[in-house]
């Protein structure tokens, strides 16, 4: 975090990457003569609603942050800027998104919790957009035009107003990960089965586990069992992907699986905060992959020099691919099939998780229902690129067969590609 005395007193000049969250109100001018160097500007956490007419002064300009403040436009000064290729307003409250707001080169927006009514008609020249984050606004409809970008692979439009999902959206060719969950055509999904009801008084809490967009993890006892369990506690505002109360439900429709975490009951906090009750998962699980950076845009990423063997890429690939099929038979469809999202040890052994971006399926006509599951297939190709393409030299062959069944989930035409359970048979007859 830099400050606002260093920058004025000329200490950031030659800056590349500036973060300044001080309740600043107006944008602070001196950012300007930092022209030829600065890349990266984070202002979120302020109080700011416009930007300099000059703001097209900082030419290389890449990343802007400007979440958590007062935004009610998004700002015209932004397509000034022609390097630009990630813009972040979330949490802000912007109602306007004017036209040809945004330069072209444009490859990844957030606009999450918001208070959009519709989208410009320009957003469908956004030629080279790959992750469009849309939960939390007030969306009635879509332009049609953007049925035609097809380099788009992550779509979240979760906790809208939209009265159908589009049918051209299942025809986008490289779109892999999806969320619409709360929208008024969602009301009507089908009612997963009641979970056990725990007391929260049956729990003792201890330490927490992990926190994530949606909610906070502890282990806890759960007293009358003598059971060692994880409790997620979900928040009750609008996350990245959706409603916390929408995931809560998926985890239940989910059903149980060998792949999947099981959910052991449903609580409430003594504030009245929805927890879920899930078993304990063993230590020696780990995250196969780190979610996406800002250079990575879309793919998971991990250390340098990963390598996975036959034996442990063929069982994370089987299990995932199991529990992926087992949830489309629930008629739900996960929506971030990621490695991030899967916790494997060192045998292979994997747990796929976080409902946050699942959606129902049963709320959709057919035929579009089998596209969106044709949709993950393309998802589950990038986690079958991401192990072939660190498969250990010796395994060379099995390196081929698997990237092959890569390109059948990447085919362009979605119709074309193989469902979760093909590729279950498919995967089942590799050595």
């Amino acid at each position: 975090m830099n400050s606002l005395a260093n920058l004025r007193a000329g200490k950031l000049r030659g800056a590349r990457e500036v973060r300044l969250s001080e309740g600043l109100e107006e944008f602070p001018r001196e950012l300007l003569e930092l022209s030829d160097t600065l890349e990266v500007l984070d202002l979120s956490g302020n109080r700011l609603h416009s930007l300099p007419t000059d703001f097209g002064r900082l030419k290389a300009l890449r990343i802007a942050f400007f979440s958590d403040n007062i935004f009610t436009c998004l700002p015209r000064e932004l397509a000034q800027c022609p390097e630009l290729s990630m813009v972040g307003f979330k949490a802000n409250r912007i109602e306007e998104f004017p036209e040809d707001a945004l330069p072209p080169g444009v490859r990844w927006l957030i606009l999450t919790d918001n208070r959009l009514q519709q989208l410009p008609t320009s957003i469908a020249r956004l030629e080279h957009l790959q992750k469009l984050m849309l939960a939390g606004n007030r969306l009635e409809s879509l332009p049609e035009g953007m049925s035609g970008l097809h380099r788009l692979e992550l779509l979240r439009l979760s906790a809208n107003q939209l009265p159908e999902l589009p049918a051209w959206i299942g025809e986008l060719p490289r779109l892999s990960w999806l969320a619409y969950a709360g929208n008024p055509f969602c009301r009507h999904r089908s009612r997963p089965a009641d979970a056990v009801a725990i007391s929260w008084s049956e729990l003792e809490l201890g330490p927490c586990l992990g926190s994530g967009a949606s909610g906070d993890i502890f282990q806890a006892l759960w007293i009358p069992k003598n059971l060692q369990v994880a409790v997620k506690v979900f928040k009750g505002e609008v996350t990245s992907d959706g409603y916390p109360q929408d995931e809560s439900q998926a985890c239940l429709q989910a059903g149980r699986h060998p792949g999947l975490v099981e959910v052991l009951g449903a609580t409430a906090t003594q504030e009245g905060r929805q927890a879920l009750v899930l078993a304990l998962i063993p230590p020696e699980f780990r995250n196969l992959g780190g979610p996406p950076s800002r250079a990575s845009c879309t793919r998971d990423t991990y250390p340098d020099g990963t390598v996975f063997h036959q034996e442990f890429a063929l069982r994370v690939a089987r299990d995932v691919a199991s529990a992926c099929a087992h949830l489309h038979g629930r008629r739900l469809l996960h929506g971030d099939l990621y490695a991030h999202n899967v916790l494997t040890d060192s045998q292979g052994r994997s747990l796929f998780g976080d409902f946050g971006a699942a959606s129902p399926l049963d709320v959709l006509p057919p035929v579009l229902a089998k596209r969106m599951v044709r949709l993950e297939s393309r998802a589950f190709g990038c986690l079958l690129d991401d192990l072939g393409s660190r498969i250990a030299p010796e395994d060379n062959a099995f390196k081929t067969s698997l990237l092959g069944l890569r390109d059948a989930c990447w085919s362009p035409d979605p119709d074309t590609r193989p469902d979760l359970g093909t590729i279950c048979q498919e995967l089942s007859i590799l050595p």
